[in-house]
């Protein structure tokens, strides 16, 4: 028997011609490996449709070329040659070539002090795009850390202050009186307000980078803010987070400054969009904050 060739319709010319910036496919599970860890990722992928007169593209040729990321650690380069192989198997119809990479990277955290470590997530999206004039990659990274409000602890300072005064204005002062006082409820009457805050980063990559510089990026921006979350803690390490939180008083403006001079010293990276968000426990509002940075490009 004769196998009967199927029809392509895909490749039969649109009766309403015209040229599309991206067709392609969103969505797709796809196991990624990421800082040595396997996690469920979703890809989307595409090409520009720059032959006015095709109907459509390849999509399985997109599906298909993605299955070359599924066992090895996730790189710009092994990226760029998905990229490659989207325009190779779409020459004469697409010019350039997307593909969207997310999931959620899990690094292992260590308590403050305490031996005791724990997984945390931290959510991504590695944008890439490949036309004749070069590769574009794009990071988008969001990372949650606690702020504790400056004018909160001010005022409740003043609070302390004033029930000290009450207490002591007519009581001889000793050390054990001052050393009880204070480690009794009445001793500090009122505590400033923290939130769980997040920043928004999304950062323009060196093509040329050899790994996936997450865990770098992610050390840093947790170290300049100083209260990062934490996973797992016994009361010591509470405590130190509570000492954190009081040593590192933050609006949003002053986490955004924080962020941008620690990202644009950060190697690879070559721009920023950031934005940070306070989620106010005072207010049923956030606090916002935003910042960006671009390289000036090399003089002539």
């Amino acid at each position: 028997m004769t196998r009967t060739e199927l029809p392509d319709i895909a490749m039969e010319s649109s009766m309403l011609q015209g040229a599309l910036s991206r067709v392609g496919m969103e969505r797709i599970a796809l196991p990624l490996q990421v800082t040595g860890q396997g996690i469920v990722g979703r890809a989307s992928a595409g090409v520009s449709l720059d032959d006015p007169a095709a109907r459509g593209v390849h999509m399985s040729r997109l599906y298909l070329a993605l299955r070359a990321l599924e066992h090895r650690e996730l790189s710009i380069a092994a990226v760029e040659g998905v990229l490659d192989a989207f325009l190779e198997t779409h020459q004469g119809l697409s010019d350039t070539a997307f593909v969207d990479l997310s999931g959620e990277a899990l690094l292992s955290r260590p308590a403050m002090v305490s031996p005791l470590s724990g997984w945390k997530s931290y959510p991504f999206t590695l944008r890439c795009r490949k036309d004749a004039q070069g590769m574009q990659v794009t990071l988008e990274l969001t990372i949650g850390y606690s702020s504790t409000c400056p004018c909160s602890a001010a005022l409740a300072r003043q609070l302390i202050q004033q029930a000290f005064d009450e207490r002591f204005r007519e009581t001889p002062l000793t050390h054990e009186a001052v050393h009880d006082w204070l480690g009794s409820e009445q001793g500090v009457p009122a505590t400033p307000h923290s939130q769980r805050s997040q920043a928004h980063l999304s950062l323009q990559l060196e093509r040329t980078l050899e790994v996936l510089p997450l865990p770098a990026i992610i050390d840093g921006v947790e170290e300049a803010l100083g209260t990062a979350l934490q996973t797992a803690v016994k009361r010591v390490d509470e405590q130190a987070f509570a000492l954190a939180n009081g040593q590192n008083l933050m609006f949003c403006e002053d986490a955004a400054r924080r962020l941008h001079h620690t990202l644009k010293a950060q190697e690879g990276v070559i721009g920023f969009q950031l934005r940070v968000v306070h989620a106010e426990s005072l207010h049923a509002h956030d606090a916002v904050a935003s910042s960006e940075w671009h390289r000036a490009p090399p003089m002539p």
